[in-house]
């Protein structure tokens, strides 16, 4: 897209999201710690329509951050075609995943935590806040959702 190309309408830019969401494989995740410490990492993911769903191990600093402060902003896209999605996390034990994330996540991926020998954790990402824009004509408009609400209709 160029600057001079007329700015996508809400319905299109929330379409391009959730074909995103289904397409891609990888969402930047980022946390901070109790301190404002921040970790920045790229982790695989599954939409199941109203959640996104990572796995990570509960040891490392990104694990730690989702379960102790329960909220991350998750980044894809470069800066010519951004989403950003603020997300609340519930934290799930490997034996505690719902079978039906577990396995949406194992198609995408091809890797199946579950079966790892060190212990991984699951995190379901609920978005409270998205914003997705191409180019600073598409600034205005750029929020689709807020406090967890669509503000653009399903585009379906």
């Amino acid at each position: 897209m160029k600057i001079t190309e007329p700015p996508r309408t809400p319905e299109r830019r929330k379409q391009d999201l959730l074909d995103r969401l289904e397409r891609e494989i990888d969402v930047w995740v980022a946390t901070a710690d109790r301190e404002g410490l921040p970790c920045l990492v790229a982790l695989w993911f599954v939409w199941d329509g109203a959640h996104l769903w990572l796995a990570t191990r509960p040891t490392n600093p990104t694990g730690r951050n989702l379960r102790d402060g329960r909220r991350a902003r998750l980044a894809f896209g470069d800066t010519r075609d951004v989403v950003l999605v603020d997300a609340q996390a519930e934290t799930f034990p490997a034996q505690d995943v719902p079978v039906a994330a577990a396995e949406a996540f194992l198609a995408k991926t091809g890797w199946d935590p579950r079966r790892e020998r060190a212990e991984y954790a699951w995190f379901r990402m609920r978005p409270t806040a998205v914003q997705a824009w191409r180019e600073v004509q598409e600034l205005p408009g750029r929020h689709l959702m807020r406090d967890g609400v669509w503000v653009v209709q399903d585009p379906r």
